[in-house]
């Protein structure tokens, strides 16, 4: 499982800045490039993956 970041911008520009600063920042992938938002200005999506702790994973549940 992942923590999920959404990225909020007034232009298509200022949002994939924010996105990629994003990812540097906290080791995050973009999931989504930046695309007009239901609102107004533009949208885009990022994942961090979360390494399991030791000892877990899907066969020990």
């Amino acid at each position: 499982m992942g923590v999920s970041y959404m990225v909020r911008g007034s232009s298509e520009a200022e949002c994939q800045r924010e996105l990629e600063r994003l990812c540097v920042l906290l080791g995050a992938t973009a999931t989504t490039a930046p695309m007009r938002a239901s609102g107004p200005g533009w949208m885009a999506r990022a994942v961090k993956q979360q390494a399991p702790a030791d000892g877990e994973g899907l066969g020990e549940r």
